[in-house]
Parts: structure tokens; sequence; C-alpha cells
């Protein structure tokens, strides 16, 4: 018994798992450790979580049909969080068949595990990327999103619903979580703080892509944990209101429900890399590019449905959470 998070050795599963281990609670972390980035720091996020007696590791890939079967009917999980994906817009493009397999596949052997394993609440990650070309702000779960502009962002709209029809079809309690811009301390080398912050100190240049004008509502990992924390033991219900005739996509007759986890304070680019320059206390060599293929101008989470649910909201100002990220920076790589 305890709960199973996949992409443990990933940057929100490590401190997910950190989280649940300082609660007390029984950790199974599945990860495949595969090498779309740096392994060596999955390896050391892994390290830190084996320290802990209530902690341990699978490795298995969520493709691996028969062994995530064997795995579930083994660990009986109470709790299941999926935080194991294809990560990152541009890669889709140059790697498709990857999202594919990750996101599709491997989460259909989640589902498939969540429902023939009787686990009580399956929590998920979604993407703010599934609002797509949407433009009205702040983005809210009841707003309609059919207009994904990257095969990343399409696979987790996929990935919500596959998680409806499961719910529906099963009565399984299942919650969908999308995150905003998420950044701090062992972070991805794939995002935009982790390789600014390697340009800068290497002196070398950075790339601003649409000239710098994009908005992104940056969200630290701390507040993006508290939330699916309070979340687990919270159960979605169905809502007797929902009318079929006017489909509410931030609702439903099935016990699932979709949340926005983001600072609900969309920052602009130039202005985060202002802050960025003075926690290292150096100036960025700016190389102001187009827009790249997939990439939204803005987002902005209404995270009023999270609030209303736990009663929680990220709100870690912007400065606090670059200059801890900053710190453990320069503690790592040693400069």
């Amino acid at each position: 018994m305890g709960v199973l998070v996949t992409g443990a050795a990933g940057f929100i599963g490590f401190h997910v798992s950190r989280r649940l281990l300082a609660d007390g609670v029984k950790v199974v972390g599945l990860d495949n450790l595969n090498d779309y980035y740096d392994v060596g720091l999955k390896k050391n996020r892994l390290e830190i979580l084996l320290k802990d007696e209530n902690f341990s590791f699978v490795k298995l890939d969520l493709v691996d049909t028969q062994g995530m079967q064997e795995l579930f009917k083994k660990a009986s999980f109470e709790q299941v969080i999926n935080l194991a994906a294809q990560a990152g817009v541009r890669y889709s493009l140059e790697n498709p068949k990857a999202y594919i397999d990750s996101n599709l596949s491997g989460f259909l052997n989640i589902l498939e595990g969540c429902r023939h394993n009787q686990v009580k609440h399956l929590i998920y990650a979604s993407s703010s990327s599934v609002y797509g070309l949407n433009t009205r702000m702040p983005f809210s779960v009841h707003d309609n999103v059919d207009h994904p502009v990257s095969l990343y962002a399409a696979s987790k709209k996929a990935n919500e619903l596959m998680a409806h029809a499961y719910s529906h079809l099963y009565n399984m309690p299942v919650t969908g979580l999308r995150f905003f811009t998420v950044y701090g301390p062992w972070g991805r080398p794939d995002m935009a703080l982790f390789l600014f912050t390697k340009a800068i100190l290497a002196g070398e240049p950075i790339k601003v892509f649409n000239q710098g004008v994009m908005l992104r509502d940056f969200t630290y990992v701390d507040d993006i944990v508290e939330g699916i924390i309070r979340l687990v033991p919270y159960l979605p219900e169905v809502d007797s209101d929902w009318d079929g005739a006017s489909p509410d996509p931030g609702s439903s007759p099935a016990p699932y429900r979709l949340y926005n986890i983001g600072n609900h304070s969309p920052v602009k680019l130039l202005d985060f890399i202002a802050i960025l320059e003075k926690e290292l206390g150096m100036k960025a060599e700016k190389e102001l590019l187009p827009m790249q293929p997939g990439d939204v101008q803005a987002t902005y989470a209404d995270v009023a449905d999270l609030q209303s649910a736990v009663g929680f909201s990220p709100a870690t100002p912007l400065e606090q959470g670059v200059g801890k990220f900053v710190r453990w920076y320069r503690d790592y790589y040693g400069y």
C-alpha cells in the first residue's frame, strides 16, 4: 500500500516524492531514466529519495504493458500521481513518436492499472499548453480547449479526454492538473530559467524568442507540490447539476475534475530576465529571435476552482523563487 509517483526522478516527481516522504507516506517511485536530458541529474535526485526507507524505486517505462500490469497487481496502490511524460514543446516537432508512446500508450497503461486494481484516486499532470490558440485571459478550466498548437499540447488534451472516459465508464475518481511554467531547484535543463542561467554564467548569449514579447505565469515548484498534496485526499465527486445541453468543460457527471495550478500573475519575459540578472549579479547578452513553432505568446492561470476546492493558490514571489533556483544552481554546479 502507498502512493505510486511516476516520473519520480523528474523535476516535479522528485519534489512531490520528497514531500510525501516528509509527511511519512510510503512512496514507490517509477521512472525510465531516459536521456531526454542529463541522466546524471535524475540519478542525483534519486539518490536523495533513496535515503528514506519509505521510498522504493522501480525502473520501468510506462509503455511496458506487462511490467505495468505486474507492478499494479503486486503493489496495491491507494493513490497514483502520474507525473511521467515526454515533455517539451519544441522536442515534439523533432520526435513526435516519443509523445505518442509515453503520453498516450503509457498513460493508457496507467488508466488500466488504476481501473483493475481499485486505486482510490488518480492524479495526473496535464499542461497549460492545452489552451493553445485561446486568447481570453486568464485561462479557465471552464473554457473550451480544442485548438492546440503543438503535438505535446494535443497529447495532454488527449490525456484529459482519456481520463474522463475512464472516470465515466468505471466510476474512477480522477483529477487532472494543468501546470503553468514550473521552475525551481532541481529543475529541467531544457527550460528557460535553466538555459538562461547556464548561458549567462558562461558568458554566452541567451535566446529570447518573439523579441521578448511574451507573458508567462511562472509557478514555483513548491506551490505545485502543495496543490498536489492537498488534492490527494480530495476525491472528485459527480456534479449533479451538470447539463449536457450546455456542457461545462471544467465539471462532469463523472467523478472527474480539472484544475489549473499557476501563480495567476503573468510576467513579461524581459522582466523575468531582469530578475535573473539581479540574482546572478550579471547582465545577459540577448539574442532576439522570432516566435517559435508551437509556442504561445501568453499564459495566465485562473485558479479559482483550486482555491475553492482546497483553499490554496500559488503565491511565491518570482524574486524569491528565482533566488532559490540560482542558489541551488551555483551550489550544484560549483559556480
